[in-house]
């Protein structure tokens, strides 16, 4: 069969992951890291990829693998980590959808918003358990802001991201000047990428203490959003979404063990830094690139939305007045996405992979 058997998603995959699965030697035991990246409310197309693996407990058979995510990303993993993964992931997803925002709120009130969220799927009395599971490692990737960024005043700090953005337009490591990665982790030993020559950031140990103020900071929308300060175990300071550095794929997330990265996107293009949307050349290094199996919606699958496309922030202040019409059609999005997880394991199981792979 050729590639138009795969209707609802495409695969492109980097150049060492690319020979392994021409090769035929590609299986979901090969799988080191699974990638979630920030993006708002598209991550809503993942979530039949995510609990298509979940239920059945595909990922970390052989040997724990690391979830791996900024903002969205983060908060779909915080949930596989929990007693009844599959239950707190579904709660998430209605939690997310059923938020509602008006025009009188504010970053302060988002926050508050955002905390009810997390606290509806991850419970407290759960954390010990999320803390010592044997299949999942988790690194949640956030930034530590500083100078006209850290500001609580929205014009200061959209003063200092002017300044980001074209720092970064210059070149993208100035966008570390403003902004510091800290990843949070849990796992015996920290992710590899952390480890590597050339990880810029710190990390930080994962504990009760610190867990849900991790995942809360790493989807603080700056502007949108209060940031999160002074978090437990961690250096003093504010701390937000943690996709202004690393939006999309930004650095190898390869294991050690010659693992590759499974990585759900909601579109074609992988956009190194959230300062890095409207740069259209800016792409993250090859080696970032090499291990990465990347599958994503066909443009048959985006016409069946509503609206024809994968929902996004946007659609908070398009149905402001209407809420119960943006809820409906994030809600028909979680449905029609539901069979994208079991399309890709038909491929696999089929051999077809090979066939339909292009590079990325």
């Amino acid at each position: 069969m050729g590639k138009g058997s795969m209707e609802n998603i495409r695969v492109r995959a980097g150049r060492k992951a690319y020979e392994i699965i021409r090769d035929g030697g590609f299986n979901l035991d090969g799988i080191g890291t699974y990638f979630g990246p920030a993006g708002g409310p598209r991550w809503l197309v993942a979530s039949g990829f995510d609990r298509t693996l979940l239920k059945e407990e595909i990922l970390g058979r052989t040997y724990p693998v690391w979830l791996v995510g900024a903002s969205a990303g983060a908060w779909r993993f915080a949930a596989w980590l929990q007693p009844e993964a599959l239950k707190s992931y579904d709660t998430l997803v209605e939690a997310y959808i059923g938020a509602t925002y008006g025009r009188m709120d504010t970053p302060e009130t988002v926050l508050q918003s955002l905390i009810g969220i997390v606290n509806a799927y991850i419970e407290d009395d759960a954390l010990p358990f999320a803390l010592s599971s044997k299949r999942y490692r988790l690194a949640v990737l956030t930034c530590r802001t500083g100078h006209l960024l850290a500001s609580r005043h929205p014009s200061i700090q959209r003063a200092g991201f002017l300044l980001c953005f074209l720092a970064n337009g210059i070149h993208p490591s100035l966008i570390h000047r403003f902004a510091e990665r800290v990843v949070f982790f849990y796992g015996p030993h920290p992710p590899e990428f952390c480890l590597v020559k050339g990880f810029r950031g710190r990390f930080i140990a994962l504990s009760e203490a610190n867990f849900k103020s991790a995942v809360i900071a790493s989807g603080a929308i700056p502007i949108a959003v209060e940031g999160v300060r002074d978090i437990f175990g961690a250096p003093d300071g504010i701390y937000r979404d943690g996709g202004l550095i690393d939006y999309h794929i930004n650095q190898d997330y390869g294991t050690r063990t010659g693992g590759l990265t499974l990585f759900f996107h909601h579109q074609d293009r992988i956009v190194p830094g959230w300062m890095d949307k409207k740069l259209k050349r800016r792409r993250p290094p090859e080696s970032a690139l090499d291990s990465v199996v990347m599958v994503y919606p066909s443009d048959a699958f985006l016409e069946k939305l509503p609206g024809g496309r994968i929902p996004d922030r946007g659609d908070f202040e398009t149905f402001i007045d209407d809420p119960a019409t943006r809820i409906a059609n994030w809600r028909r999005t979680v449905e029609l996405a539901a069979p994208l997880g079991e399309e890709f394991l038909d491929l696999i199981a089929s051999g077809r992979l090979k066939d339909v792979v292009d590079r990325i």
